[in-house]
């Protein structure tokens, strides 16, 4: 009898969860007929505001305001779709887009980058609409095609300079953007409306439903739009400038920005151009980011040491202390992004240091900060090797490190705290 009780309840929950299931589509349906929203002229935003979305990348890149994965429908002479989005909401896309158009009427489809939310959607899109072309670059090609197999689409391998006739007096133009931040990545750009279409470049993890950069909250927006650069495009930022003075001598009159996730720049786009062209060139403020991990606190003593010394030798510098074990690592690589000089610690561990401390500097070094200080500290009982390691992989890293540290045994005394000035006055120097 328990047993049948057990299963019944089972049944029931499932019962309840496939009625609840329909009711969420249902209103999923009814929020199609609203899907749409005008960006300019005969182009409009088609994509799926993500409002739920808690990471990026797996679990690789945090997210705390969503995201929004950006399509976009051009209606001149010809139809044209701009990307589509992440394979589990490809129904709901679809869905959506049968309801503005005969999906038969799409002439072309973009597909600017293979990434899985850019084009998770093409599968079931060409299943509708097989043989429409697809303009991609020749590496977009061995992407999609590596991810979803040799299906026999019907791809146009574009380049720099190349361009699509859409209609009414109005073309796309192709800009290749290798390493920005995949080798298949491009953007284009529409002559008459004078939209840069710039994929991933300019973009955030941000969910809005005003759309417009210049109607979002502009502290979130552009706290995302640096954290987007820091945690993605920063390890590529030598290639950046090199390809701003590109589209410049291509000399786009654009007007607006339409990237693959965020906010659309409409109102001084180039604003957006000038912050990438700035944090592309070792990006600095006066601001100095101590993180640690710590076994009994000593390390976290030796941390807050050094916090109160730089306000006492510097107090215009901004400090942030980060306990790495507990912080998010996307939003303290952006503080560290920002700042001139990073203090390091960990206490030994084995004849090394703590796991997360070397997991945060492994990802550190994957981002490639250029033109930082470093100093590490951290406490030890027997071994202490730790300092030592701390010092090797961040130079590693690449940043400059400092001789000055502060290794203490046991628990920090105050032979150790008086380490500390020289290691400040090293690292503000």
């Amino acid at each position: 009898m328990q047993i049948f009780f057990v299963y019944y309840s089972r049944a029931k929950r499932i019962l309840h969860l496939c009625v609840e299931s329909s009711k969420v589509k249902a209103s999923d349906n009814e929020g199609n007929e609203t899907m749409r929203k005008h960006v300019k002229g005969n182009v409009s935003w088609v994509g799926y505001l993500d409002w739920e979305l808690e990471t990026f990348h797996g679990d690789d890149y945090s997210i705390f305001h969503g995201s929004s994965q950006n399509a976009y429908l051009i209606e001149e002479e010809k139809t044209i779709l701009v990307d589509t989005v992440w394979t589990p909401h490809h129904y709901d896309f679809i869905q959506n887009l049968k309801s503005e158009i005969d999906l038969k009427k799409i002439d072309a489809i973009i597909v600017n980058h293979g990434e899985a939310d850019h084009s998770g959607a093409l599968p079931a899109l060409l299943a509708e609409i097989p043989g429409t072309p697809i303009y991609c670059t020749a590496m977009a090609v061995k992407s999609l095609e590596g991810q979803y197999g040799k299906q026999g689409w019907n791809f146009h391998v574009v380049k720099t300079g190349d361009e699509l006739d859409i209609g009414n007096g109005k073309k796309l133009q192709f800009v290749e953007m290798r390493m920005l931040h995949w080798p298949d990545s491009m953007a284009e750009f529409m002559t008459g409306d004078n939209i840069l279409f710039s994929m991933d470049a300019f973009g955030q993890h941000y969910a809005t439903s005003e759309l417009f950069a210049d109607l979002a909250e502009q502290d979130v927006l552009w706290h995302e739009a640096l954290k987007y650069f820091v945690n993605i495009l920063n390890p590529f930022a030598a290639l950046i400038p090199r390809k701003l003075d590109e589209i410049a001598k291509l000399n786009l009159p654009i007007e607006m920005i339409a990237p693959s996730h965020g906010a659309i720049w409409r109102e001084k786009p180039f604003k957006i151009i000038e912050k990438y062209a700035e944090w592309a060139k070792a990006y600095q403020e006066d601001q100095v980011t101590v993180v640690y991990d710590t076994m009994w606190n000593g390390t976290k003593a030796i941390a807050h040491a050094i916090e109160a010394e730089i306000k006492r030798q510097s107090p215009s510098t901004v400090v942030k202390v980060f306990h790495i074990a507990k912080s998010d690592k996307n939003e303290v690589m952006t503080e560290v992004f920002k700042s001139k000089a990073i203090a390091v610690g960990s206490p030994t561990a084995i004849n090394d240091i703590l796991a997360s401390v070397t997991a945060w500097i492994s990802f550190a070094k994957s981002l490639k900060f250029k033109n930082k200080k470093a100093a590490a500290f951290g406490c030890y009982g027997w071994s202490g090797e730790g300092v030592a390691v701390l010092q090797k992989e961040l130079k590693e890293a690449g940043f400059d490190v400092v001789d000055e540290n502060v290794k203490s045994l046991w628990n920090p005394g105050e032979e150790d705290f008086a380490k500390v000035p020289e290691l400040v006055k090293a690292l503000l120097a």
